[in-house]
């Protein structure tokens, strides 16, 4: 008796799972452009977004230019963004925002196209295009909704992808650094002072360019090292003026007084030859 009573429970759940299937495969071929519309919009609703997408596909060629297309093109493209189909979600919502230009979903598609590229943005140590586009059209989102009540939301993710290009910045800065290449590094860090100068890692970056500045003159040839001598003293100057009070102040002083040295010592070597 249990046995049947279980077999008739899973023939039920089978038929059920059948029939639902069914539906949505009679839907999807019977060529109905009304019905098949109707029922995208039907499993959206359910947060069935795979179907409603390929639903929304038969249908967004058909529709084209009718008042439909506008809502129709506005979930499609949000499908994608709940399948986590970013690069898509991105393409399509900016499309529809550049195509219905008086659609009143065009802020929100605006702002989702930007928002898409934001979820793309990867850990600050890869590749970056995204994280520069999605700045870019959240600050172009800005400008042309200036009274929106998302510009404090796209005004605060911008900083948060601002801070994720600057450790990047810093990372290689430091790994030149590490790296021994001292030069690169002073440039890098040159690079992250002109471009991000309200950094919290400002202080780090001056102290790692002074050090840098001495290990490439003490490394350089002697045709060099007199002038880069002089800019590690610039350097050093350079931090113990804005930062008299540092926790690296004392090594830079000595840095400095190293470098005062190393010119003496030059100075005396080249009268000699």
């Amino acid at each position: 008796m249990k046995k049947t009573f279980g077999w008739l429970a899973l023939s039920s759940l089978l038929f059920f799972i059948g029939a639902c299937k069914s539906e949505y495969e009679r839907v999807r071929t019977g060529g109905d452009p009304d019905l098949i519309l109707t029922k995208a919009f039907e499993y959206y609703e359910k947060e069935d977004y795979q179907k409603a997408q390929s639903l929304f596909e038969l249908v967004l060629s058909n529709i084209k230019g009718t008042k439909k297309a506008e809502k129709a093109n506005f979930y499609y493209s949000y499908t994608h963004f709940h399948l986590k189909e970013y690069l898509l979600s991105a393409f399509y919502f900016r499309n529809f925002a550049n195509t219905f230009t008086n659609s009143e979903f065009r802020e929100e598609a605006a702002f989702m196209s930007a928002y898409s590229n934001y979820k793309m943005s990867p850990t600050y140590r890869l590749d970056q295009s995204n994280t520069q586009q999605a700045i870019e059209e959240f600050q172009l989102f800005v400008n042309l909704f200036p009274k929106s009540a998302r510009v404090q939301q796209c005004n605060n993710l911008i900083d948060e992808l601002r801070r994720k290009l600057e450790e990047k910045a810093f990372g290689e800065g430091e790994l030149y650094f590490d790296l021994k290449q001292y030069q690169s590094a002073v440039i890098s860090f040159d690079n992250l002072l002109r471009d991000y100068p309200e950094s919290p890692d400002v202080e780090r970056v001056r102290y790692l360019i002074a050090k840098a500045s001495f290990l490439l003159s003490e490394n350089s040839i002697v045709e060099k090292k007199a002038d880069r001598y002089a800019e590690t003293i610039t350097r050093c100057d350079d931090f113990l003026e804005k930062y008299p009070k540092s926790k690296y102040t004392k090594e830079i002083r000595d840095t400095r007084k190293k470098t005062e040295q190393a010119i003496t010592a030059l100075k005396k070597r080249l009268k000699s030859t």
